[in-house]
């Protein structure tokens, strides 16, 4: 390996190595998270806790899930079958490995680095002669060759390509924290064999990542080692997603429809987005690509003009876990995924140090203070995968997920986070992000001391002192966030309600300045002594925020931000329900902190009013609003962030109905969403709400039914099937469908006195004579290579 001069990591290992020969790079360089100490009151604890709390407990579920076992099979060091329902649940020990390593670049810990050398032991034994790491085929489990195909490398969505690149990041940042090199000898390994199989020659295999993030992992094993192959193959990937080589078909899933500098809107998987675009950014970085970073601009006007949640998150749709159509950001069915919330801020980050413009940060603060730590409970044992803008009081974190992505996501970003505050070009200094933090950076060869000391988000002042020996001349750029200047976010999707304009201050050594502002930064140029104070004034109040009218689902309702924070009424603070709240249009809000709510917390209270089932009546209620991060840790609740401010625009207190009291169920393992949540839905398209939906069930007859503790007569029943066309999936009404009732162990067809109506955009209802049962069955013949799936299904 090439003498390596200089490492720095930075943001999941977003390392810079200046080698023997000399290359291009991103011209704004990061600040090695390990140069910036924390010393803050919101996220300090939090970073505590994903060391003390998230990561031993995600190792401890990687241990009881088997994700270790499965390792230690490959390495024929104990018997039994592969365990797991994915064959990328070995990316969880590469990602929980990765953010320990963070752990311990910081703050070195003996336990938690032998800990490490035992896994990284299993990794190695697993791993086949030739480079090859994948323990599911190693473990020949059958039953997951629907995913990972008969051989290796069959298809482009087994994740093979995607355990590599969790691999590669893994072993970059074990090498860095502690200079060994036996998790790095074997991504090296497994890279060589990528490189070899994959290509443009004719001996190769002509194909893309499928899920990305191997590119980005390639980079960092390109900056670590200085092998240009590495880099090369990134560029590859890149190149190769939507070339449709050897005629494979296009896939918007997986943003293999057409080549990246041809793309002009964000479609598939999210989080597969996020993480090709970073690695896009990579390889346009490194390779001088104008076409690759022109088509990163295009795509991210697409999403911030169309498709950006006010949570910084991205993806619509669950299922396919991916993009909708422009302006579909419906929020209770919003998905959200944690893990793309992450992919968003690597994204955005990069962007940024291509640029120098501040409006990808702050995307990257939006999506950071809401999308990202909504994804863990403040205790850090508990996770969301998708995070809704509006729920039920059914959704609901979990300690670990059979794909539990987003909980080892979570445990290896989070150490990173003191990297994104600070960066460096020639001799400007950036300031992004505003916490307490003392950092020690190299400006142009000097060494530059900085402190931050702030309570922010919930306060805006930030006083900013530089200790800089010997005096030297240079830029300070402080960040001035959009949403101070009339933005909540970039972009056409959102404006505040409001017309207020509130200014900020700067003041230097005690004297008000007005620096020039260039691409969303205040630039301070000055000969610096030693010890100098700044002090930024941030106008920290509440703000209404509304959406384009296209938004379908947030017509007549504003959401709430404070600073960076997005804010949510929960049920626990309006005796037991939030989604019938309302209020005035200019109902005031007005910030109160509260110590010992949610570890500490600014709440927001005003006056409104619930609806109650008629929806007429009105009860008069006091409102109050907390964090969006935050909810969903007094237990699962009805949550909204989007807040009605007309009767209309509300949903009437829900009643209990014979079908909400049933338990319902389906014939497939997961699904029954939505069949008797007692919301109407609008037509046939609706995805605003919870729908059940035969995922994966093409042309077969399948069935839902209502199971009740006591016997019910029942006369009606009235259905509002799904319709919806999607890239992954086509739901269509079905051929034919019919009811059943339980007598006994006997499932009988009732005596229907009308047809099976089958129609879209209304309720099918059929009646039929009178059964006395505790158990209904809807049963439905699907369309030959069609799915379906129902809104709503009632009983009477």
């Amino acid at each position: 390996m090439r003498e390596i001069i200089f490492i720095s990591i930075l943001c999941g290992m977003l390392n810079f190595v200046a080698c023997q020969k000399k290359v291009t790079d991103y011209p704004i360089q990061p600040v090695n998270f390990t140069q910036v100490h924390l010393a803050d009151s919101f996220w300090s604890p939090k970073l505590s806790i994903n060391r003390e709390v998230s990561i031993p407990t995600a190792f401890h579920q990687c241990e009881i899930n088997g994700r270790l076992d499965n390792f230690a099979l490959a390495a024929g060091l104990k018997t039994g079958e592969h365990q797991g329902d994915f064959p990328f649940d070995d990316t969880d020990i590469y990602k929980v490995v990765e953010g320990a390593s963070y752990v311990l670049a910081v703050q070195y810990d003996p336990q938690l680095d032998h800990y490490l050398d035992s896994v990284i032991h299993l990794i190695a034994a697993a791993q086949e002669p030739d480079g090859y790491l994948y323990t599911c085929r190693t473990n020949r489990c059958d039953r997951l060759q629907r995913w990972m195909g008969s051989r290796r490398w069959e298809k482009v969505n087994s994740h093979e390509l995607y355990n590599c690149g969790h691999l590669y990041e893994a072993a970059t940042a074990h090498y860095y924290a502690t200079g060994k090199r036996h998790l790095l000898d074997v991504a090296i390994k497994n890279a060589d064999l990528v490189c070899q199989v994959f290509g443009t020659d004719s001996g190769q295999i002509h194909q893309p990542s499928g899920h990305p993030i191997v590119e980005m992992g390639l980079v960092k094993m390109y900056r670590v080692t200085g092998n240009p192959k590495y880099l090369e193959k990134a560029k590859y990937f890149c190149e190769e997603a939507g070339r449709l080589s050897d005629g494979r078909p296009a896939s918007p899933y997986s943003q293999d429809h057409k080549p990246i500098k041809e793309q002009d809107e964000a479609v598939g998987h999210a989080v597969r987005f996020g993480y090709l675009y970073s690695g896009v950014a990579d390889v346009a970085a490194l390779c001088q690509d104008q076409g690759f970073i022109e088509a990163s601009k295009r795509l991210w006007n697409n999403i911030t003009d169309r498709k950006l949640y006010i949570t910084g998150g991205i993806g619509a749709r669950a299922w396919g876990e991916g993009f909708g159509e422009n302006y579909e950001l419906p929020n209770m069915t919003s998905y959200c995924e944690t893990c793309a919330s992450i992919s968003n801020v690597y994204w955005n980050y990069r962007l940024f140090l291509l640029t120098g413009e501040s409006k990808y940060y702050d995307v990257l603060e939006r999506a950071l203070y809401n999308g990202v730590i909504s994804g863990v409970s403040l205790d850090g044992k508990r996770y969301f995968y998708d995070n809704p803008l509006m729920s039920d009081g059914s959704h609901d974190r979990s300690e670990w997920f059979g794909c539990s992505c987003c909980p080892s996501n979570i445990t290896r970003f989070m150490p990173s986070i003191p990297g994104y505050v600070y960066a460096v070009r020639g001799n400007t200094l950036f300031v992004n992000l505003y916490m307490g933090n003392e950092g020690q950076i190299t400006l142009e060869g000097q060494p530059v001391r900085i402190k931050q000391e702030t309570r922010y988000p919930w306060e805006g002042r930030i006083k900013l002192t530089l200790d800089h020996s010997p005096a030297s001349s240079f830029t300070l750029a402080l960040r001035i966030p959009g949403w101070v200047q009339q933005q909540p976010l970039p972009g056409t999707l959102y404006t505040y309600l409001d017309k207020d304009t509130p200014s900020y201050t700067i003041s230097l050594n005690g004297k008000t300045v007005k620096p020039e502002v260039r691409n969303g930064y205040a630039l301070l140029r000055g000969d610096w002594k030693g010890n100098d104070q700044i002090v930024l004034n941030l106008p920290m109040q509440v703000r209404k925020v509304i959406a384009d009218p296209q938004v379908i689902d947030d017509r007549n309702k504003y959401a709430l931000i404070y600073g960076p924070i997005v804010y949510c009424v929960e049920a626990s603070d309006h005796d037991g329900y939030a989604l019938d709240l309302f209020t005035e249009e200019d109902t005031p809000f007005s910030p109160e902190f509260k110590p010992d709510l949610l570890h500490g917390v600014m709440t927001l209270k005003g006056q409104g009013y619930h609806l109650l089932s008629d929806g007429h009546t009105t009860l008069p209620t006091s409102v109050t609003a907390i964090p969006y991060y935050a909810w969903d840790n007094r237990g699962a609740n009805e949550m909204n962030v989007w807040i009605p401010y007309t009767r209309e625009a509300s949903i009437p207190r829900r009643t209990e109905t014979l079908a909400s009291q049933a338990q319902a169920s389906v014939s497939i393992p997961y699904g029954g969403y939505g069949l008797n949540d007692r919301f109407e839905p609008r037509n046939s398209a609706d995805k605003s709400m919870q729908f059940h939906n035969w995922w994966q069930c093409f042309g077969t007859e399948e069935w839902a039914q209502y199971e009740w503790d006591q016997p019910m007569t029942l006369t009606e029943a009235s259905v509002y099937w799904l319709e919806l066309g999607h890239y992954d999936i086509d739901f269509q009404l079905p051929v034919s469908w019919r009811l059943e009732y339980k007598a006994g162990e006997k499932w009988l067809p009732v005596k229907n006195t009308d047809p099976y109506e089958i129609a879209k955009d209304k309720y099918c209802t059929v009646h039929f004579q009178p059964v006395r049962t505790k158990a209904l069955r809807l049963t439905a013949q699907l369309q030959e290579g069609k799915s379906a799936g129902i809104l709503e299904w009632k009983v009477r």
